[in-house]
């Protein structure tokens, strides 16, 4: 029981982490980055910055929410290796999904100069 609890503060811990992103990114002015190793683009290069915008911070929630539904499913399962298996589908699986999103955000925002 205790390492449930513990491992629901951590989780718990970096889906907020992850949602305070998502949240700055939606009422961000300027355009934002998908993650660090990214320069964010200028303005100029963005057909429409508020949409940039919020359709990368409503992925960042949307993560963290997948982190949360994650340690639940795997809290019900209990103490067992099969609880590792929503734990990493939660945590791994939608950061391809996030990169190829984030791809086709740059493919129908950015303008050709």
């Amino acid at each position: 029981m205790a390492g449930t609890i513990i491992s629901g503060v951590v989780f718990g811990m970096v889906a907020l982490v992850m949602f305070v992103i998502g949240i700055s990114q939606l009422k961000s002015k300027e355009p934002v980055g998908f993650y660090t190793g990214e320069k964010p683009p200028e303005k100029e290069q963005l057909s429409d910055v508020n949409a940039w915008n919020k359709n990368h911070g409503i992925m960042w929630v949307i993560y963290s929410g997948c982190i949360v539904c994650s340690w639940i499913c795997s809290a019900f399962i209990g103490n067992s290796i099969y609880s590792l298996i929503p734990l990493c589908t939660g945590i791994l699986v939608p950061i391809p999904v996030m990169i190829v999103y984030h791809h086709r955000l740059v493919k129908k925002y950015f303008t050709a100069e």
